[in-house]
C-alpha cells in the first residue's frame, strides 16, 4: 500500500556511516580520530613512534567541515 504523505515531508538526512565510525564529535564540536599504522607490523617501528600512534589527534578542519556535512551536523 502506498503512503498517503508520499512527497509532503522533506526526507530525513541519513548519517554516513563510514564516517561515523571513525571520527568522534567532542562536546565543544572538534573531531577527533584515531593515527594511522598501529594496526600490524609493530616490531619495525619505535616505542616512541607506537606510543604516538596510541593517542587520538584532532581532524584537519578542512576535512572537518565535510565530515560534519556527512554526519549531518551542519
Amino acid at each position: 500500500m502506498r503512503s498517503r504523505f508520499k512527497g509532503m515531508f522533506m526526507p530525513k538526512m541519513k548519517t554516513n556511516k563510514s564516517v561515523a565510525k571513525r571520527v568522534k564529535v567532542t562536546a565543544r564540536g572538534k573531531l577527533m580520530r584515531h593515527r594511522p599504522g598501529a594496526g600490524h607490523l609493530k616490531s619495525r617501528k619505535s616505542n616512541k613512534q607506537l606510543r604516538r600512534m596510541r593517542k587520538a589527534c584532532l581532524v584537519a578542519p578542512g576535512f572537518a567541515k565535510q565530515a560534519l556535512a556527512l554526519l549531518g551536523r551542519r
